[in-house]
């Protein structure tokens, strides 16, 4: 009996076997099938981390140029934003030239504090220098050559003469001016006073007095930024003060192409000082029937008014264009026409830190193009 027990569990046992390897081999083949998957399923982690840090990057660079597009401050490092040569002299007329995209040259970093800044040989009309040279921005009183660009377009008198009245007052931003309400000046008194030393209420005058008035004169701004391909260029009033006034650096060297072919603007923003005679009181002694008493006269006084841009008092510089501007929203701002190293070129500085920073970055610009040259 225990024979045949032995015998019948050695059957049992040699039946089972096959079985038993059969699920190791297959145990074996699914191990084998798994690992492949996770090598496969890293592979692909792998490849998709990948594409994900490349998408990012180029995300990021997207994000960098937009920033740069939108004035955010680069201090110490120029942005090289492609910008178009600005300018063209053709004949006797100074004219927008072709769009020719250039860039300023790699590596060349002037240490400008000024947000937007564009430097352009005038008479090539390439762009020697710029940064954020296409980014729109509030430009303040730099709006005052528009204005005087177009009243003298029109060919209004500068000898006839314009009462200030309380609709030139500033209600805006409530800044001083020198000019009290109902003085009369004339209409090249109130120009110079509006180039040379920024007052606002010269050139609200200048505004309200072109035929049609403020808003004609608005219309005939926006006209000409028009005619002069100013594309990102947009005027709200004559002096400055809104924010709304905005253009770029490269629109406004076109701007200072034309005007400084004007000899009245150019004779004009390159004074240093201008004096006129306004109306004024003082008080003196008189003495009547035995008696002294104090009265008040009407009286003229001499009123000196300087340039905003100490660089036109300044014997080392050949200013034949200049005019500043400031409101918070714009910051210091500055354009100039001159000749350095025996070169013509505009020069555009927008958003300033301070208001004697754009002096420097000019200084910069100059000291620059006088190494380049020698």
């Amino acid at each position: 009996m225990r024979k045949w027990l032995l015998i019948l569990l050695s059957v049992v046992l040699a039946t089972a076997m096959p079985s038993v390897e059969a699920a190791g081999k297959k145990h074996s083949k699914a191990g084998v099938s798994t690992q492949a998957a996770k090598a496969t399923k890293s592979t692909a982690a792998s490849k998709h981390r990948k594409q994900a840090h490349k998408q990012h990057s180029k995300q990021a660079t997207k994000v960098h140029k937009r920033l740069a597009r939108h004035g955010h401050r680069h201090h110490g490092a120029t942005v090289h934003a492609a910008v178009p040569a600005v300018v063209q002299a053709s004949g006797n007329a100074l004219k927008p030239s072709q769009s020719v995209v250039q860039e300023t040259p790699a590596g060349t970093n002037l240490g400008l504090r000024s947000a937007a800044a564009l430097v352009v040989d005038q008479k090539t009309g390439e762009a020697l220098y710029a940064k954020n040279a296409d980014v729109q921005t509030p430009i303040a009183s730099i709006t005052k050559l528009m204005t005087s660009l177009v009243v003298l377009d029109k060919g209004q008198s500068l000898s006839e003469r314009i009462t200030v009245s309380d609709a030139d007052v500033d209600r805006l931003k409530s800044t001083h001016s020198r000019l009290p309400v109902g003085a009369t000046l004339t209409r090249g008194e109130l120009m110079n006073l509006a180039l040379i030393a920024s007052e606002n209420r010269a050139a609200a005058a200048l505004a309200r007095s072109y035929p049609g008035g403020a808003e004609a004169c608005i219309k005939a701004m926006n006209r000409k930024a028009t005619e002069l391909a100013m594309t990102s260029t947009h005027y709200v009033d004559g002096t400055g003060l809104s924010s709304g006034n905005r253009s770029t650096a490269a629109d406004l060297a076109k701007l200072v192409n034309v005007a400084s072919g004007n000899p009245t603007i150019r004779q004009i923003t390159s004074t240093g000082e201008y004096g006129i005679d306004l109306p004024g009181y003082r008080t003196v002694r008189v003495r009547q029937h035995g008696k002294t008493r104090r009265v008040s006269r009407e009286v003229e006084r001499r009123v000196a008014f300087h340039n905003t841009n100490v660089l036109t008092r300044d014997p080392d510089w050949e200013i034949g264009l200049s005019k500043t501007g400031f409101i918070n929203e714009a910051g210091h701002c500055l354009v100039m026409q001159t000749r350095i190293a025996d070169r013509k070129v505009i020069m555009v500085l927008l958003d300033s830190e301070g208001k004697m920073t754009r002096i420097g970055d000019a200084n910069r610009v100059r000291r620059w193009l006088q190494g380049e040259a020698g």
